[in-house]
């Protein structure tokens, strides 16, 4: 099947369920694509369980390997939704809690790690399913990050104040980034342990590291200014919005190329343009063009990617047996999660004032999303990439569909 044939599949299937969740059953856009394509995948298994010689869910999921998630998120959706992100963000008010943003986003990141790594490897071995120390770490790594997507897709639907607003939407922007980089420092780790890789001491740890989070802000940065340098000798809004695409596109591929951080590197450019860019480089035509065309950029995106995570259920139905570990993941995840907030938030209360509510808040609006997913497949074929696969789809659901759908009604509840 043609690339061209795949995305009017997704987009069509993205634009019927969008349609039927608007008009009858109003759950927010993003959660409702999710719902609609589960249930469009457990009613593929179950019609498979009745009728196992029209083997539909194998010709659905054949299409899905085809895409393959990881690929088509990590190396091109990515990009745009973290650029569509920042650019919107309140960099303002962002600075203002640069403090407890950073704090969180790394040192929160590094704890929530830790900790579920630890607990899955204790939990998984208790019930004999024997992962080493260092996979259930892998595990940690990936799963702890909120999604920045996830995230923002949240804000549409959930009044939060601006200063909490500015913190929750912050740290996933940019522990997405510290969390993509652990987890490929950790599996290295991982891998050299198994003789698949060079051998990772402390210098390769911390080099890596430092080029992938410091080479992507660097980068990010630069190619912010050229982007910013080219816009402000001219008004033309056609070719303004040009330029954001293609600074979004080559910046990410050198990124990619260079071994830097892109999504690091897309959320500092986003911030630039969204903040010296918007104001002294785009007259108001061109500022409205830009916006409004990585909001629908976003928007689209957004859909084909919530309908996937929902269609990946027949790729993780394979190691189906392994969902019920996902019961254990779940509370270690939020547990990690509790933690990761509550000791930043009691450290930075001496020089920082958090909104009534604001620690419930941000533990449970933490979503996790794509991206965990998306991590989880890249994993290489062994015999723990699909127990963790499985536990990783099963902590997304609940995420994205549990809290997602109670984080508005919790809002209401304890923020004042």
């Amino acid at each position: 099947m043609s690339i061209f044939s795949i995305g009017a599949i997704l987009v069509g299937l993205s634009a019927l369920f969008g349609y039927i969740n608007h008009r009858f059953f109003h759950l927010p856009h993003t959660i409702g694509l999710v719902v609609f394509a589960l249930l469009a995948s457990l009613s593929i298994i179950g019609l498979d369980l009745i009728t196992p010689s029209v083997q539909i869910g194998h010709r659905v999921s054949s299409v899905l390997r085809e895409i393959d998630f990881n690929e088509t998120l990590m190396h091109g959706m990515l990009s745009f939704l973290m650029f569509a992100g920042a650019l919107h963000a309140d960099f303002s008010a962002i600075k203002k809690s640069r403090l407890t943003i950073g704090v969180m986003a790394v040192f929160g990141t590094l704890i929530s790690t830790f900790l579920i790594g630890v607990s899955m490897w204790f939990l998984l071995g208790f019930f004999e399913l024997k992962i080493p120390f260092v996979w259930a770490l892998v595990f940690g790594a990936l799963i702890s990050p909120t999604d920045p997507v996830a995230v923002l897709s949240l804000f549409k639907t959930v009044n939060v104040p601006e200063s909490l607003q500015a913190k929750m939407a912050g740290e996933s922007l940019f522990n997405d980034g510290v969390g993509v980089v652990l987890f490929t420092v950790v599996l290295a780790i991982a891998l050299a342990g198994e003789g698949h890789g060079s051998e990772m001491g402390s210098t390769e740890v911390i080099k890596l590291f430092f080029t992938e989070v410091a080479g992507g802000a660097i980068l990010g940065l630069v190619a912010g200014y050229i982007g910013y340098r080219a816009m402000y000798g001219i008004d033309e809004s056609s070719l303004e919005v040009l330029i954001t695409l293609a600074l979004v596109m080559v910046t990410y591929s050198l990124a990619l190329s260079l071994h830097m951080s892109g999504p690091i590197a897309m959320v500092v450019a986003g911030l630039f343009i969204g903040n010296s860019g918007v104001k002294y480089a785009m007259s108001e035509k061109t500022k409205d063009d830009v916006l409004t065309f990585w909001t629908l950029i976003d928007e689209i995106l957004n859909s084909v990617l919530f309908l996937l995570i929902g269609f990946e259920v027949l790729i993780v139905a394979e190691s189906i047996e392994y969902l019920w570990f996902a019961l254990l993941a779940i509370p270690v995840t939020l547990f990690a999660r509790t933690l990761s907030v509550t000791i930043p938030v009691a450290i930075l209360s001496r020089w920082e004032t958090f909104t009534t509510g604001a620690v419930q808040v941000l533990i449970w609006g933490g979503l996790r999303g794509g991206i965990a997913v998306a991590l989880a497949l890249s994993l290489p074929d062994n015999e723990y990439k699909y127990p963790i696969l499985t536990i990783t789809y099963g902590v997304v659901l609940f995420s994205i569909i549990v809290q997602g759908l109670t984080v508005k009604p919790l809002v209401k509840w304890v923020v004042s």
